[in-house]
């Protein structure tokens, strides 16, 4: 089996490593963003995208070495894929190098170490030139330039280089050694995975004045660091978690502005893709390099919303005995409204979305933000604004009892909530406890709802400018 092995691999070897010392001789090609025909980018939640960039490549019968320039700064080459769209077409690819060396000045000198350049001096009286060989020696600290009679530091004068290496381009570039090509242009397709690329969705929301209507807006904020620009873009949006074996970090890079862009509204087109959610622009759109730009998910008016005021405890209210530890608790406002009908019903991507409202002299304020998990359609959305001002509560332990058996361990705590509602129209706070363990209602002044194994609710009913007291008593068995 391993001669068998031997005899099928080594031929191939010879041949890949004949092309490559072949290609050695051969001139580079370049191709770059005048070549594209199209670019389509698939942007993932995790600062994740996939850059699909098809082009037409002139190429010559054979094998060809192959610059193509304009890739993102950020690519993780080892996801590059190139194929060819043209089903009689035989090209393979047999090597490809990503070139992390942008050309900069600090990087030509450093190319240039032990080799000669030209130093010009300008002659500040005459303004003549004069051309001086030299050898550059080191740039760590600064340049050190070996003349034919002496040894200089720093520089002198304008440094002239010959040529570019190689190895050194403007703009990111994957070089790819090809062959199998026949002569005339081709249609590649490069697809490669990138950081520097993400997206997430943001919601204004804008509530009525009698807190039960809301107009919604769904926007998209693209934003890109990957180095590059992709013009006319086709874009399409993964909403969901996607596993990474091995997640590269970013390449360091500097902090630089955002700007802002709108785009208008068109409807954007949602699908399944196996778990996850797949939203497709309607129309191209330009990324700049730096560029944060937004773009309209959804629009929708006049969806139903309720109001709920929530008052949550603490399962450490169980344990021992305390005293008065909450002076003026005040509940949590949330509102909530049904991802379906007519503009809903479509899963939403996980976002912050702000809410507002207008005053008596109609000026927008702004009432609150909260995060938002994915929202498959036709469940509830629950916003939390803040906590109530005109809307208090007071909580004191009444009774803090061991009923310790030779077998098991009780302990039986009484509670009660003073809930104070200043507001001028009655109010329903829903009273949530977490009771840890295993646990049975002694006695409550109003009937209690068991959530889940350990967490109760009562619904309180407060008149507007009144008071009322909650109290109970439960027995836990530890």
């Amino acid at each position: 089996m391993l001669r068998t092995l031997c005899k099928t691999l080594l031929p191939l070897i010879l041949a890949t490593a004949s092309v490559k010392g072949f290609a050695m001789h051969i001139e580079e090609k370049t191709t770059q963003l005048q070549d594209q025909q199209q670019v389509s980018i698939t942007i993932y939640n995790e600062n994740l995208a996939l850059v699909r960039d098809l082009r037409h490549v002139p190429l010559e019968k054979g094998i060809n070495k192959l610059a193509w320039c304009d890739v993102s700064a950020q690519i993780r080459p080892e996801t590059a894929l190139l194929r060819t769209p043209e089903k009689t077409s035989s090209i393979r690819m047999v090597e490809q190098n990503f070139d992390f060396d942008l050309l900069t000045p600090e990087k030509l000198l450093e190319k240039y170490l032990g080799r000669s350049v030209n130093v010009i001096y300008v002659n500040p009286a005459t303004g003549a030139e004069t051309v001086e060989a030299a050898i550059v020696l080191s740039i760590s600290g600064g340049v050190v330039l070996k003349f034919k009679d002496r040894i200089e530091t720093g520089t002198p004068g304008r440094i002239a280089f010959p040529d570019v290496p190689g190895s050194l381009h403007d703009h990111p570039t994957l070089s790819l050694v090809l062959d199998g090509a026949t002569p005339g242009k081709h249609e590649l397709e490069l697809s490669y995975l990138t950081s520097g690329l993400s997206w997430q969705a943001d919601y204004v929301a804008r509530l009525d004045a009698n807190d039960g209507r809301l107009d919604l807006s769904g926007l998209v904020t693209l934003a890109n660091h990957s180095g590059i620009a992709y013009p006319d873009a086709h874009l399409q949006l993964v909403s969901g978690e996607v596993n990474q074996v091995t997640p590269e970090p970013p390449q360091a890079r500097k902090m630089m502005a955002m700007v802002a862009d709108a785009a208008e509204y068109q409807a954007v087109r949602e699908e399944s893709l196996s778990e996850y959610h797949l939203y497709s622009l309607p129309v191209p759109t330009t990324l700049a390099e730096n560029q944060s730009k937004q773009i309209t998910l959804m629009s929708v008016t006049d969806i139903p919303v309720s109001q709920e005021f929530l008052l949550r405890g603490t399962n450490a209210y169980y344990f021992s005995r305390y005293s008065n530890l909450d002076d003026k608790l005040k509940p949590v406002v949330l509102i909530q409204f049904k991802n379906e009908g007519e503009g809903l019903g479509v899963p939403l991507p996980r976002g912050t979305i702000r809410v507002y409202q207008n005053d008596s002299r109609d000026n927008l304020q702004f009432l609150g933000e909260d995060h938002i998990d994915h929202t498959a359609k036709n469940e509830e959305v629950r916003v939390k604004l803040g906590k109530a001002t005109d809307i208090t509560a007071m909580r004191t332990q009444t009774d803090f009892q061991q009923l310790d058996t030779p077998s098991r361990r009780f302990t039986e705590t009484a509670h009660q909530i003073e809930i104070h509602n200043a507001r001028q129209e009655a109010v329903t706070i829903r009273v949530q406890e977490p009771i840890p363990g295993d646990w049975m209602m002694i006695s409550e002044s109003q009937p209690h709802t068991k959530s889940s194994a350990n967490l109760v609710e009562w619904l309180v009913k407060v008149p507007t400018n009144q008071k009322t007291i909650l109290s109970y008593r439960v027995r836990i068995k530890h």
